[in-house]
């Protein structure tokens, strides 16, 4: 995995954030609101990409995880090639030209609205994430990008989130949008409530959207280990709620799969391509193909239909 994907602040081009956020800096919020000294699932998201914009909380929280399942980072930069190539495909070969990414975390390399907006400038973006710091960086992100605009704004209240006028005001709702609830929805403990949060959304959304999602699965692990993951988690802003196979696919009920279906990232493949993915060189291989199938996550791409 090249330093591009990973997020690094030394690759090139990436995003130039304050000081106090990069490594080697003394620890300080960027704003008085952020606490600095709780882990955030999506800091500890941004360590395991090899990103910078963390802190010695979110670092020791990240290595809690790490201790129990090592195979986290590459989990972390497979489901990253998951999203950025759904994206590509979806821009592609499906015609879409806006995206709701809503659980988005630290911008890094390849974000949404880079790979959508290098096929075509002006596809239009949503970012939405619970994060106060995604918000700080946003005044940068947007500073140079018009056609993206990033929320501070919750999962869990999808109908508070769709009436935000920010959302409705960027994204024509007439016409078709694609939905990424990316390694978002294993952080909503209630599976039911889970299930309704992705109903909510996609019911707001024309025929002809898609839903790209991907979920940590609970098949395979031994309880031990989710037993510590979660522990580790318990302690961030969020706990961390596993699901099995049978249950993610339950996020796709009353949608067309496309390809055949949510799968294992190792296992994941698009339509109409022989090597199953895009590949136009930005996305890197992953390493030793045994290591990829013990990864526990499940992901897919599902068309809405009327």
């Amino acid at each position: 995995m090249s330093q591009r994907e990973t997020g690094n602040a030394d690759s090139p081009g990436a995003q130039q954030f304050p000081p106090a956020m990069t490594a080697g800096a003394e620890e300080q919020p960027p704003a008085p609101e952020i606490d600095i000294t709780k882990p955030h699932v999506a800091r500890m998201y941004d360590y395991f990409l090899g990103g910078k914009n963390n802190y010695a909380a979110d670092r020791a929280a990240a290595e809690q995880v790490l201790k129990v399942f090592p195979l986290t980072r590459l989990g972390a930069w497979a489901n990253r090639r998951f999203m950025i190539e759904s994206v590509r495909w979806l821009v592609q070969e499906a015609g879409i030209r806006q995206f709701l990414d809503i659980g988005s975390g630290l911008p890094t390399q390849q974000n949404v609205h880079e790979v959508a907006q290098s096929i075509d400038k002006d596809a239009r973006v949503v970012y939405v994430d619970n994060d106060p710091l995604v918000r700080v960086h946003a005044e940068v992100l947007l500073a140079t990008t018009p056609n993206t605009v990033v929320l501070e704004a919750d999962v869990r209240d999808p109908k508070a989130l769709l009436e935000r006028p920010e959302v409705r005001e960027h994204l024509d709702f007439s016409r078709p949008v694609g939905l990424l609830l990316v390694a978002v929805l294993h952080f909503v403990q209630d599976t039911e409530q889970a299930y309704e949060i992705v109903k909510t959304l996609c019911d707001a959304l024309p025929s002809g959207s898609y839903l790209v999602l991907s979920h940590v699965s609970s098949d395979g692990l031994d309880e031990s280990v989710v037993a510590h993951g979660r522990a580790a988690y318990n302690q961030a802003s969020s706990g961390m709620f596993p699901r099995t196979k049978a249950e993610i696919a339950g996020f796709f009920t009353g949608l067309t799969p496309v390809g055949d279906g949510p799968a294992l990232l190792a296992d994941w493949k698009l339509p109409g391509r022989p090597d199953g993915v895009v590949g136009d060189g930005n996305v890197v291989p992953l390493g030793d193909p045994g290591d990829l199938r013990k990864i526990p996550w499940i992901c897919g791409i599902a068309r809405v239909g009327r």
